[in-house]
């Protein structure tokens, strides 16, 4: 078996290298490392803005945070980015002025921040967060982020990619008649997905946290990546199987993308609630991905053990699916 297993291990490394595999994801590393580095970091950064219309000067000692307006007009217009927030002291009560996020717990901290700077309560801007400061918080979060949705991508779409090309050069049709064990046919692919994620991830890694910060969390990561990886490489591998030309797999990953990824990244990001997003597979996953970036690894073994048993599932049910193609194609 191991003699086949070199070979098919060769045979795919070639796969991968003429349909540009690690270029593309070369590529990924460095749009999202650029783009965290030289745009994400720099959002944000700043509390919210006051803006404060008060014709009468009611407010004779300003804190530095307030900016005066001219008119109410004018206060409304610098509110109208839907993170600014205006104080009306026009009236006999003092008016918080501002424009929804779209969530409750952002814009009841945009309101105490207003208060507060009202109240003159407050001497400084906060810029620790927890153990992290502002600009490693965000690193961290959007790097956990990126990460989980290229490998679920890269994991799914990546080994089928792959496999299609051979169904296309009839490979799968000569391995049918080849003593080349369908286990070792299935390890060599994930083997080199496995790799060339673990690569990636120790590289986005490093290059958006430091190298410091990185080594705190990487055994956590690699392992929250490791699982993810393997259970979105399996389920690529068997959609490409079953599915009968790459047209009706892309549509299929559409459906997978947007009902599948999509309701997880607004049930982290958001103040939406479902109850039922407890029961979606990949929310846990997704939690565990970022609880491990935040040094919070999820120790809890029930996790695990699902997550060994599904891949375990998942390698059988390949396994018993790339059977049925061979023989058919035989």
């Amino acid at each position: 078996m191991w003699k086949g297993f070199l070979y098919l291990f060769r045979k795919d490394f070639r796969l991968m290298l003429s349909s540009k595999f690690f270029l593309l994801a070369l590529g990924s590393l460095i749009l999202y490392s650029c783009y965290i580095n030289f745009i994400y970091v720099g959002l944000d950064q700043h509390i919210y803005p006051v803006y404060l219309y008060d014709p009468q000067n009611k407010q004779e000692n300003r804190s530095e945070y307030i900016t005066v307006t001219e008119s109410r007009e004018t206060l409304e217009k610098l509110c109208s980015d839907n993170y600014s927030v205006g104080i009306d002291l026009s009236s006999d009560e003092p008016e918080i002025y501002m424009l929804s996020t779209g969530m409750a717990t952002t814009d009841h901290y945009r309101k105490l921040w207003a208060e507060a700077v009202l109240n003159s309560r407050i001497d400084k801007q906060s810029e620790i967060i927890g153990t992290n400061t502002k600009e490693m918080k965000n690193r961290r979060e959007i790097t956990a982020e990126f990460l989980f949705f290229e490998l679920s991508a890269v994991g799914f779409l990546g080994l089928a990619s792959m496999l299609f090309k051979e169904k296309q050069m009839g490979v799968i049709r000569v391995h049918g008649i080849l003593p080349v064990s369908k286990s070792a046919f299935i390890v060599s692919k994930l083997t080199l997905l496995f790799i060339s994620d673990m690569a990636f991830t120790v590289l986005m890694t490093f290059i958006n946290l430091g190298f410091s910060a990185g080594m705190t969390i990487l055994p956590g990561v690699l392992i929250q990546a490791g699982i993810l990886s393997l259970i979105m490489a399996l389920v690529g591998f068997l959609c490409a199987v079953r599915l009968p030309d790459f047209k009706q797999f892309s549509l299929f990953y559409l459906i997978l993308a947007i009902f599948i990824t999509t309701p997880v990244f607004l049930a982290g990001q958001t103040d939406i609630q479902w109850s039922w997003i407890d029961y979606h597979p990949m929310y846990h996953l997704f939690t565990a991905m970022k609880s491990a970036y935040f040094g919070m690894p999820v120790y809890q073994l029930p996790y695990y053990v699902i997550c060994t048993v599904v891949i375990i599932l998942l390698f059988l049910l390949a396994h018993k699916t790339l059977s049925c193609e061979m023989a058919k194609e035989g």
